[in-house]
């Protein structure tokens, strides 16, 4: 990193104008790669020689676009992961129930971040690491979470940065059109913007966030081709240490990011991508789960949001195989927990109203509480 002000080679501090000597302030308190910042103060003296022109104010603005972003950027900004598994293991639980093959995952990777915490405190096994690291070896695995609408794909990535305590970015990949959403605009384009990898990653302030890439299977077919190549450069820990946003047009380490990806299925993932991820169905639910997540997790979650207490609605056993499939079988519980929601809002109507502050939805009344 940076560890000296810029230089300025022909044009003095006190020379440029005061748009520009805060710009140069800016860059002078950054913590920034030597490289870039150097290439950023070359912007400022070449936006200072068009002053007085009608160009001035258009380059003024695109430079600053560009500073303000290389300085928000965490270079050098790491969050502390969590790695006591009990702490993890309780929050992996709380949040979802089964899917057991990816919370042992999830637990297995950060008992090996503990260990090598561990043994970094021996330089020689530090340097072995960082080396194996280098060529790809031990960095974040690739998970990538297939299955049915609804089964919970984008919520267990959610889980996984809550257990591991880091920031989460989720990048929405349906119907993406262009792979300049991912890797940016060159500057020198009209109205360019760096890709949503960078911008996530600005909004993180961490280099190792969690990222997920939430249905890579159904972006435009017209781009594909080339989504994929970015999708391989990103997801490959050999090539990652040095992704290049072309609107930065400078490379970014992302060899600390977990990539967490999901899709419906994996046809239309080219077979380069897959080799790089790890593949996890996530099976639909039984009625029987879909009981036990409606009433272990959705219900207290929905009290929760509409302000009640745990105790204010109470739904008896009876009542919940009448509503496990109102309409039809779903392999996932978003219908399920439509029903459970408007339950509680027909509960916190009457509440309201004034009628009566604690309800038990049972087999004769099931009518009053459950829309049709």
């Amino acid at each position: 990193m940076n560890k000296n002000p810029p230089k300025i080679n022909n044009t003095s501090k006190d020379e440029l104008s005061p748009e520009l000597q805060k710009l140069h302030q800016m860059l002078e308190t950054a913590d920034l790669p030597v490289e870039l910042s150097d290439r950023a103060q070359a912007n400022i003296e070449r936006v200072q020689r068009l002053f007085g022109s009608s160009q001035f104010y258009t380059a003024l603005d695109n430079t600053y676009r560009f500073i303000e972003l290389v300085i928000d950027l965490p270079w050098n900004k790491r969050s502390e992961d969590n790695l006591d598994l009990q702490v993890a293991g309780e929050i992996l639980e709380t949040t979802h129930y089964g899917l057991r093959l990816i919370k042992d995952r999830i637990l297995e990777y950060i008992a090996v971040l503990a260990l090598q915490k561990e043994a970094k405190r021996s330089s020689e096994r530090e340097e072995v690491i960082r080396s194996l690291q280098k060529r790809g070896v031990g960095m974040s695995p690739v998970l990538m979470f297939t299955g049915l609408p609804g089964v919970g794909k984008t919520s267990i990535a959610y889980s996984v940065a809550k257990a591991m305590n880091r920031e989460f970015i989720r990048i929405a990949m349906g119907g993406m059109g262009s792979a300049s959403h991912l890797r940016g605009d060159p500057q020198m384009m009209s109205g360019s913007e760096p890709g949503m990898i960078v911008k996530g990653l600005r909004r993180a302030q961490t280099k190792n966030p969690v990222i997920l890439l939430d249905e890579i299977d159904r972006v435009a077919e017209a781009a594909r081709a080339d989504i994929m190549g970015v999708l391989l450069e990103l997801l490959d820990p050999q090539q990652n240490s040095e992704f290049m946003d072309y609107y930065l047009n400078y490379p970014f380490d992302l060899s600390e990011v977990m990539f967490l990806c999901s899709g419906n299925k994996t046809a239309g993932i080219s077979n380069a991508v897959l080799d790089r991820m790890e593949v996890i169905q996530m099976p639909g639910y039984t009625d029987e789960e879909k009981i036990i997540i409606a009433r272990e997790y959705l219900l207290p979650q929905a009290l929760q949001v509409a302000g009640m207490d745990k105790d204010d609605v109470v739904i008896e056993e009876a009542v919940w195989p009448l509503i496990t499939r109102p309409l039809g079988f779903d392999a996932g519980i978003r219908t399920m927990n439509r029903t459970v929601e408007a339950v509680i809002r027909r509960c916190a109507r009457q509440r309201v109203s004034g009628t009566t502050k604690k309800f038990v939805v049972n087999e004769e009344n099931i009518r009053d509480y459950v829309p049709e």
